[in-house]
């Protein structure tokens, strides 16, 4: 990658350029200084160089490791949008987005290293934003270490919007709110949270679409990005999420939690463009809905 300096930075020290101006993470500046991957004019050099309006600085990223647990599996991916820094997919409820002990196989990051050596693409899988595997919709992946190193300044600044469509089990009292719970995990547990004085600041935004017989559509914001924060908070206030069996909802007419991802918003790490995109929410949150709404009838 290649930058120009401008007036504004002559005389800054390369270290503070990187740091500072282009958002480099230590840990990357490490990576980079470790490969011998700065130059300016064509000329290596340190950190410690002393920039010149109008000098062209050009980084090398040393290359991308695989961790030894993630295996490219070709696995059909829905890739809403893609260039050269970011990917979004709409994930489908039941697939996990990274490997773990219980989910080895069949992750999107499993199905994204098969996409990369298919198209040549010379990195690994950055997961900027997550959802837990029954979870569907936006994902935000950024493709290399630099935009992650970007985006993850973002998403700490709450740069890093989402947007979900959940259906819970009965009627809120108050149609729009905010649940501010600390969440954390809870004792005994490595994968169950909880509302727990010592947990961490969590805050959910929530706004009720519409309401059948035993259901509610609530759109949802988060304002952080606890585990399980959504799934958690509307258990504490009484109303768990349909087919959310883990935090108390019902699985008699929904198999999954009803939860859909269904906006990300975010500045483009290259272009600082604002970016919206959206998804429709999936055909079994539809129906159940829809089911419940006939039966009200």
């Amino acid at each position: 990658m290649r930058w120009e300096i401008e007036q504004e930075h002559d005389g800054m020290l390369l270290r503070d350029y990187l740091q500072h101006v282009l958002a480099f993470s230590r840990r990357l500046i490490i990576a980079v200084k470790t490969n011998k991957g700065i130059t300016v004019n064509g000329i290596p050099q340190t950190v410690r160089y002393c920039l010149s309006a109008g000098d062209i600085l050009t980084i090398k990223f040393p290359k991308e490791e695989v961790g030894a647990y993630m295996k490219p599996e070709k696995i059909p991916l829905s890739i809403v949008y893609e260039d050269e820094d970011i990917i979004i997919i709409n994930k489908e409820q039941g697939m996990a987005t990274i490997p773990s002990f219980q989910h080895p196989t069949g992750t999107v990051a499993n199905g994204l290293l098969a996409y990369y050596a298919e198209n040549k693409i010379p990195y690994t899988v950055h997961i900027v934003t997550r959802l837990d595997r029954d979870t569907s919709g936006l994902l935000l992946i950024a493709k290399h270490r630099y935009s992650h190193s970007l985006l993850a300044v973002s998403q700490r600044a709450g740069e890093v919007g989402r947007r979900y469509k959940a259906v819970i089990q009965g009627h809120l009292k108050k149609k729009e709110g905010i649940i501010n719970r600390p969440v954390g995990r809870k004792e005994g547990s490595i994968i169950e949270r909880t509302v727990t004085s010592i947990g961490k600041r969590a805050i959910t935004k929530y706004k009720v679409l519409k309401e059948t017989s035993h259901f509610s559509l609530v759109d949802i914001k988060l304002e952080t990005g606890r585990t399980h924060q959504i799934r958690v908070h509307f258990s504490s206030i009484g109303h768990p999420l349909a087919g959310d069996d883990l935090y108390g909802g019902s699985i008699e007419k929904m198999k999954r939690q009803a939860l859909h991802c269904f906006e990300l918003s975010f500045v483009h790490p290259s272009t600082n463009e604002r970016m919206v995109f959206q998804s429709a929410v999936p055909e079994d949150i539809g129906r159940l809905m829809e089911s419940d709404q006939s039966s009200k009838r």
